[in-house]
């Protein structure tokens, strides 16, 4: 079905009206924030927020109808905020805060619902190179590819000024940082060239554990239990608690350099390369990594998929958007293939990860995938495949990120 979309386009004028002067460590002027009037809504209201080359598309999750349109300079990326409100938008000037617009009160025994214009806060973070964003045990980790830098937050303060905890610095390189309740911090290792490994940064900044058995490290996901893992070129390193263990792979090269996570289930879901001196390679192959008999399994497919294909579901389904334009879903224990439903015509990943592809995002039992070639996104129940809603966005989408209300 498809949907009458209804645009509030923001003009450059009304847009920079919004965004007030930002300092390094993240403050702004609070009346920025609070420009727009909110409105209350019966239920929470999730929105997406898809990137394409010069802005952001803002479109309501439930009915894909468009809320804003936000112009932004340059090739951008977006990462969930992981307080179920805002966005990190990865700029060249940063970490860059959007507020999508839409939050839930807590009010003694029950909620209440609001939704508001979309805008920049104006609040930035990090700096050059703006990389990876972790959200886990309810601290936002943000690392600078280009410094090093370091920046952990309080999720749930985020969009206020005192969301910092802390922030430190390592060598530049392109890395990940995952900060935990107990004030610990797991950082990769590495330098402008290659990485190595991660180490566990107790709270005092003292080094507690290391491992540096992780050639080309690259990318991370947290499981049930906490357990968090980072891909190799041959493997999995996996942490828990204080304990780091390489998980290696059956083949002398398997590069595992992206995953999904899932707090409902102890597996963890990655891609699975084997080809070493094949920068293009399309695998046919995905792994599941048991964290807690800490081996790897590898299914095989009949069908290629990029970076951009892995999901979980609400009950740790692990889920692949193959190039055959099928959205596939997986037990995440066994492996086996549950359902492939049709989604989007076949495709094929392109040789610049920069281009547009298609993108998978979930949201509860929702799955939404982007698709590039007919701009355009739907919303794919996981219970049957059935389409729920489709939006035309009139742009070549690249990314895909969702906030829940």
């Amino acid at each position: 079905m498809r949907n009458t979309s209804k645009l509030m386009i923001l003009s450059s004028a009304a847009l920079l009206a919004l965004v007030a002067c930002s300092s390094d460590d993240g403050k702004t002027d609070s009346a920025s924030r609070s420009a727009s009037k909110p409105v209350e809504q019966r239920k929470a209201t999730p929105r997406l927020v898809l990137t394409y080359d010069g802005g952001l598309n803002v479109i309501d999750a439930g009915t894909l109808d468009s809320v804003s349109d936000i112009p932004v300079d340059g090739f951008t990326r977006v990462n969930d905020a992981g307080n179920g409100r805002y966005v990190f938008v990865s700029t060249s000037n940063g970490f860059q805060l959007l507020d999508a617009g839409t939050w839930s009160e807590p009010h003694g025994d029950h909620s209440h619902y609001y939704t508001a214009a979309p805008k920049m806060t104006g609040q930035s973070f990090g700096g050059e190179k703006p990389g990876h964003v972790v959200v886990h045990d309810g601290r936002t980790t943000l690392f600078s590819d280009g410094t090093g830098e370091v920046d952990i937050l309080d999720s749930a303060k985020i969009g206020s000024d005192d969301a910092l905890i802390s922030k430190f610095t390592v060598p530049a390189h392109h890395g990940v940082a995952v900060a935990r309740a107990d004030g610990s911090v797991i950082v990769s290792q590495g330098d402008a060239k290659t990485r190595t490994g991660v180490i566990i940064r107790g709270a005092s900044g003292k080094t507690i554990a290391s491992n540096d058995q992780c050639p080309g490290l690259h990318g991370e996901a947290a499981a049930q239990g906490g357990a968090v893992s980072f891909g190799c070129e041959d493997g999995i390193l996996l942490v828990q608690g204080e304990q780091i263990t390489k998980v290696k792979a059956a083949d002398p090269y398997a590069r595992i350099g992206n995953q999904a996570g899932s707090e409902v289930s102890p597996i963890i879901m990655g891609d699975y390369k084997t080809e070493k001196d094949n920068e293009h390679e399309h695998p046919k192959k995905f792994s599941l990594t048991d964290t807690r008999s800490k081996t790897i399994k590898v299914v095989d497919i009949d069908t290629t998929y990029s970076f951009r294909s892995l999901g979980r579901g609400p009950a740790g389904e692990a889920l692949l958007l193959g190039a055959d334009g099928k959205l596939h879903v997986f037990d995440a224990e066994s492996g086996q293939e549950k359902a492939a439903y049709p989604v989007i015509d076949p495709w094929t990943e392109p040789e610049n990860w920069q281009d547009p592809m298609p993108d998978l995002h979930v949201i509860g039992s929702t799955a939404y995938v982007s698709d590039p070639a007919k701009k355009r996104v739907l919303a794919v129940s996981l219970h049957d495949g059935a389409v729920l809603a489709e939006h035309s966005t009139g742009q070549e989408n690249l990314e895909m990120t969702g906030v829940t209300g």
